[in-house]
C-alpha cells in the first residue's frame, strides 16, 4: 500500500483506496444564549450522509430573516462546517448580516467524485423546504429571500446549485436572490497566465491539480463542466433568470484570474448584476484562517451590503 496523493496536515490517499483526513481544530455547536449567535447541527440526509450546521443571530432585528446557504471549500476533498475557522466566520456573519445560515457538509472526494457534491448541496435546498415549519432554528427564515455562497470549491458549488435551482424552477422550494462566490475554484485544461507563471515552481498549483485529479469523475480532465464552467450546457432561459452575482477575489491568490473570468463569463451570458470585489493584500480563503481579522470583517460587511441591495 503506497501513498498516491497528499495534502500535508489535511489528507492522505493510498493505492488501495484508503483515505485518511486530519482535521484542524473543531468547534462544537453552541446554544449558549450569552453569545451573539446560536448554532446547532442537523441531518439533511442520513442515508448518504449529508449534514449541516445552522447559525442564527440572537435577538434578530426582524420577524423574517434572509437565509444564506453556505458550502465550504477544500478542493471537494477536505473541509467541514465544523472546522473552527468556518464556525467562527459563519457565526459572526449571521450577526453582521442578520441572516440565518445553513452550512452544508456534503460528501467528499475521492470517495464521492463530482457531481455528487452538487447533488448533495442541492438537496439542502429541498431539506429547507421540508423542514422550515418544524425546525425551531428556521422559525424566522424567509425562503423567498435565499442566498448561496461558498469559498473555493464551495464557490464553485454555489454556481452549480444556482443553475440546478433555476432548471428546477417550480419545484425548488426557495427563491435565490443572489450568489456570492469567495475565491472560486474553477479550472480548465488551458492554463491561465498566473498558473503558467507558477507551474512547477509553486506548491499551490501542484496541490490544485491534485485536488482536481481526486475530485473529477474517472477519465475526465479539467474541461469537465464542473471544473470548466464554459463547457457546461446551460440554456439561455436559465441565464435570463440567474440571480445577482458578486465574486470576491484575493490579490495574492493565483486563482484570482479564475474568479474574474467567471464574472466576465456570466456577464456575457446576460446576468444583469455582476460585481467583482478584490482584497488586494490577501491570500486564498483568508477568512477561514483568520476569521477575526480586519480583512474578514470587511468581507463580511461587503457581503452584507450585497445582500441588502438584492433584497430591496
Amino acid at each position: 500500500m503506497s501513498l498516491i496523493a497528499e495534502a500535508p496536515e489535511f489528507l492522505q490517499v493510498f493505492s488501495d483506496g484508503t483515505v485518511k483526513r486530519f482535521n484542524p481544530e473543531i468547534a462544537p455547536p453552541s446554544l449558549d444564549s450569552s453569545n451573539k449567535y446560536k448554532s446547532k447541527d442537523i441531518i439533511i440526509d442520513p442515508t448518504k450522509p449529508i449534514t449541516g450546521r445552522i447559525f442564527i443571530p440572537n435577538n434578530p432585528t426582524k420577524k423574517l430573516l434572509p437565509l444564506l446557504v453556505y458550502f465550504h471549500g477544500g478542493g471537494f476533498c477536505i473541509g467541514s462546517t465544523t472546522w473552527l475557522g468556518y464556525n467562527n466566520f459563519l457565526g459572526d456573519f449571521s450577526v453582521a448580516s442578520q441572516s440565518i445560515i445553513l452550512s452544508v457538509d456534503y460528501r467528499l472526494a475521492p470517495e464521492n467524485r463530482l457531481p455528487i457534491a452538487y447533488e448533495d448541496c442541492y438537496s439542502s435546498l429541498e431539506w429547507l423546504g421540508e423542514n422550515v415549519k418544524t425546525e425551531p432554528f428556521l422559525r424566522h427564515a424567509d425562503l423567498s429571500n435565499v442566498f448561496l455562497s461558498g469559498d473555493s470549491a464551495g464557490g464553485n458549488i454555489s454556481h452549480y446549485v444556482a443553475v440546478k435551482a433555476i432548471q428546477n424552477d417550480g419545484f425548488c422550494p426557495v427563491k435565490i436572490k443572489g450568489v456570492m462566490l469567495i475565491h472560486p475554484y474553477f479550472g480548465s485544461e488551458k492554463r491561465t497566465e498566473k498558473e503558467m507563471e507558477e507551474e512547477g515552481g509553486v506548491e499551490d498549483v501542484k496541490m490544485n491539480d491534485m485536488f482536481w485529479r481526486l475530485s473529477l469523475p474517472e477519465d475526465s480532465d479539467r474541461d469537465f463542466f464542473g471544473c470548466n464552467f464554459e463547457k457546461d450546457d446551460v440554456s439561455e432561459s436559465v441565464w435570463l433568470k440567474f440571480p445577482a452575482v458578486e465574486v470576491y477575489v484575493a490579490g495574492k491568490d493565483f486563482l484570482k484570474e479564475r474568479g474574474v473570468m467567471y464574472a466576465e463569463f456570466v456577464k456575457k451570458k446576460g446576468v444583469k448584476e455582476v460585481n467583482v470585489v478584490e482584497a488586494e493584500e490577501e491570500k486564498h480563503v483568508f477568512h477561514v484562517f483568520y476569521p477575526e481579522s480586519d480583512a474578514t470583517r470587511l468581507l463580511q460587511n461587503q457581503m452584507s451590503q450585497f445582500m441588502k441591495k438584492c433584497l430591496h
